[in-house]
């Protein structure tokens, strides 16, 4: 079967939530979807939350606090933002659920709100060409502004 047309495929919202409950709480990704389309239902009806279709793609909770990134149709944040402060418990464990922030991919709401696979960078100054520059250190890596371009470079190349 082919896919569809990149205009014709339905358009998705990353909601980024951080989620509180007591430490001894033990909750899942399935508990929490389950707890979401719940909450969903109530809320905005079967049509609605059918509409909004609303999905727990990444979920992580230990020793009392967690985050998750919940899937809603384009269009549909403002109903899932809704949704998602319904939940107040999962399982009969009270819970905290707070939305962090909303982006359209994956990928962008993981490194903005949830801080995951982002990397710390930090600006300082560096002679490179036998000029002085500007450049963004992430790790052991620079990342030097030449001729208002990027060029990559490590710390050995500076030593």
């Amino acid at each position: 079967m082919k896919h569809l047309p990149k205009h014709l495929r339905p358009r998705w919202r990353y909601l980024a939530v951080a989620i509180e409950a007591w430490p001894d709480a033990d909750l899942d990704r399935r508990s929490f979807q389950r707890s979401l389309w719940f909450a969903a239902q109530n809320l905005l009806g079967d049509a609605g939350s059918a509409d909004a279709d609303l999905t727990v793609l990444q979920f992580d909770f230990g020793d009392g606090t967690g985050a998750a990134i919940v899937r809603a149709r384009h269009g549909h944040a403002d109903e899932a933002r809704a949704a998602l402060a319904c939940v107040d418990a999962i399982e009969g464990d009270p819970v905290g659920v707070r939305v962090s922030g909303i982006s359209g991919t994956v990928r962008a709401c993981e490194e903005k709100y949830l801080r995951r696979g982002g990397q710390f960078s930090a600006e300082r100054k560096v002679v490179f060409g036998d000029a002085q520059r500007s450049a963004v250190v992430r790790g052991k890596r620079l990342d030097v502004r030449a001729d208002g371009a990027f060029a990559g470079a490590t710390e050995l190349d500076f030593e």
